[in-house]
């Protein structure tokens, strides 16, 4: 029977693999590039019974209560801070908002002494065999797991080594998003204000700086380089008023800048032979798609149904696709149109955009998608896929 698994990645999907895996008795080992738990980051949420349920029945949820944001009221303004359209907390804080470092921290911590965990390393090759599958770190380290599973974000490690290049999987959706911390004397209080100009968005909530930009084509720039990121920043902004020129010069000391594009992930099917993606490496959307809500539901998933094929991933991978697919591909649906609403490309889209979001009974009506994208599945219980109850009842 399979008991060893490898996960790559220990942000969401990751430790919510590892602490599954280990409730059914495999021996699940999780490596992470970065050299210890990231702390901080932006905000991510969960809404609906099906996330809220998971979270729960991993015993989670009280302590991520504890460290809830609250969210935060999204107000659109003008260069002169007047308001022009408002969207209650809910909108994008759901109906629970946690750091993603506090996330992480809380999932890591849950799978206790069942995970072996190793930082500061990752994945360099894979060569699969009738036995399992020979890894090779960066490190120079060589180990056999009896599977691999890839955690590991939209630009997953695992994918590009086991699947292919990441230019046959990876979308671009015309914009670019990026973030990084402000000194406490910017902050604007409690709600987070939003700056429009056609194309461009810029917005400050608490300690954080938010910018999203429309770029249709692709630019070519070093992930790793976080000096060449800000000077397309620095060139994308220059010349906007309001609050910008300020956060531009706090773009100078910042040390934790997160730059990418909006993209969809498309991948089909999740796996080849003992390797298999989950998260946002199989069906991610860089924002807006519901990518931790799904994380949570893929690992639960993943992990019951090998347990219930008895560990045999030749049955265990298609059921876990099969139960799992259309319902990230429907939460996906959300990034597609994200950076539209964000930093729509003319004034008369920006005039649009806000006549609408100002309409009680069009704010309804999209909070009721969201709702549905994140509910719609049926996950039997924990104890093994094949069992007929059914999320949220516990």
């Amino acid at each position: 029977m399979t008991r060893t698994v490898l996960i790559s990645g220990a942000s969401i999907a990751g430790p919510a693999l590892a602490y599954w895996l280990g409730h059914h008795g495999f021996r699940p080992t999780v490596v992470e590039i970065a050299p210890a738990l990231r702390t901080g980051g932006n905000a991510v949420d969960y809404r609906g019974p099906v996330h809220l349920g998971l979270l729960e029945r991993m015993g989670v949820l009280d302590r991520l209560r504890e460290v809830q944001t609250g969210g935060t009221v999204m107000r659109f303004v003008d260069e002169h801070g007047r308001t022009l359209m408002e969207m209650p907390a809910g909108f994008a804080g759901g109906d629970l908002e946690v750091l993603r470092g506090d996330l992480s921290r809380i999932l890591c911590e849950a799978s206790g002494d069942r995970t072996e965990w190793i930082f500061g390393d990752t994945i360099t090759a894979l060569a699969e065999t009738a036995a399992g599958v020979d890894v090779t770190f960066r490190s120079g380290t060589r180990r056999t797991f009896d599977l691999v599973v890839g955690a590991d974000g939209v630009h997953s490690t695992v994918r590009r080594l086991a699947f292919g290049p990441e230019r046959d999987y990876v979308r671009h959706l015309g914009y670019y998003v990026a973030g990084w911390e402000l000194p406490d004397e910017l902050g604007p209080g409690r709600d987070t204000l939003h700056y429009n100009v056609p194309g461009r968005l810029a917005a400050i909530g608490g300690d954080k700086a938010f910018v999203a930009f429309s770029s249709p084509e692709e630019i070519v720039y070093d992930r790793r380089d976080q000096a060449a990121q800000k000077r397309i920043l620095r060139d994308r902004f220059a010349g906007l008023g309001w609050e910008v020129p300020r956060m531009l010069a706090a773009l100078d000391d910042a040390t934790d800048l997160y730059f990418d594009q909006i993209c969809r992930v498309d991948v089909r099917p999740w796996s080849r032979g003992r390797i298999a993606l989950v998260g946002d490496a199989a069906s991610g959307a860089t924002i807006g798609g519901m990518g931790n809500g799904t994380a949570v539901v893929a690992a639960y998933a993943l992990a019951g149904e090998l347990a219930a094929a008895g560990g045999d991933h030749t049955v265990a991978f298609p059921r876990y696709e099969a139960l799992v697919g259309d319902f990230a591909r429907r939460a996906q649906r959300g990034g597609e149109t994200t950076g539209r609403f964000l930093a729509p490309r003319t004034a008369r889209g920006i005039r649009m955009r806000n006549w609408l979001h100002n309409r009680s009974w069009f704010m309804g009506l999209t909070m009721k998608v969201a709702g549905d994208r994140s509910s719609k599945i049926d996950l039997p219980a924990c104890t093994g896929l094949s069992a007929a109850s059914r999320l949220p009842p516990r």
